[in-house]
């Protein structure tokens, strides 16, 4: 849900206990099922806590559990982290990872913090209501956006030299000098080349968040 349903004066085990009447679940099960979705979520220790006294990083692992009462096969996440503070959308997403790992449930998950797509096993990025591309994170990555390798010298004339020879586009700023790499691969020859020169090296690998940019920056 994006806004709690959750009845803010019940304990949380007394919210789960009610929803999960709602599927025909006897006591016993009922039981059962409170105990398996707070160890899947984490929230055995505010079970008893009253919800609306909950921080808003519990009770979006409270929504997952009431959502998980049942045992679906299939679980539907609207921008679960929005709104959250790092440490708790970190949780959210550990809580989501522990769940595709011990019941092979299948989560489709909406979100505007473009980064967490990086953790899916397959992305749709939506621009203006179309879909305007779909694929894994890496190929996202390969297909859209660039890596980078950063070189670090205090010889810099050198190593601009080596890469005007090897027709390499650059671009330096002070002891800095930066060159575009369509895989991090790339990278190895143009050390080797420049290895005499180096003081240190990055290679940075691009983010979701490029790739969404410059897709948008297309649908304009």
């Amino acid at each position: 849900m994006q806004d709690s349903l959750l009845d803010g004066l019940l304990t949380v085990k007394e919210n789960l206990a009610i929803r999960a009447s709602f599927y025909g679940i006897t006591h016993k099960e009922r039981e059962e099922a409170i105990a398996r979705v707070a160890d899947i979520t984490g929230l055995t220790s505010f079970l008893h806590r009253p919800y609306g006294k909950l921080s808003g990083g519990e009770r979006r692992r409270a929504d997952i559990a009431r959502a998980l009462i049942h045992q679906p096969s299939i679980l539907i996440l609207d921008e679960p982290t929005t709104g959250l503070d790092v440490e708790s959308r970190k949780n959210i997403w550990k809580t989501i990872k522990q769940l595709q790992l011990e019941t092979n449930m299948t989560v489709f998950l909406t979100t505007h913090y473009i980064e967490e797509a990086a953790e899916s096993d397959y992305v749709v990025i939506m621009h203006e209501g179309e879909i305007v591309a779909q694929g894994t994170p890496e190929k996202l990555k390969n297909q859209f956006s660039s890596h980078l390798l950063i070189m670090q010298t205090d010889e810099p004339e050198q190593i601009k030299q080596v890469l005007t020879e090897k027709k390499l586009p650059f671009s330096e700023d002070k002891t800095l000098i930066y060159v575009s790499l369509q895989s991090t691969k790339e990278a190895l020859p143009i050390l080797n080349a420049c290895e005499p020169f180096i003081d240190s090296f990055e290679v940075k690998q691009s983010s979701m968040d490029e790739v969404f940019l410059k897709i948008a920056s297309k649908g304009r």
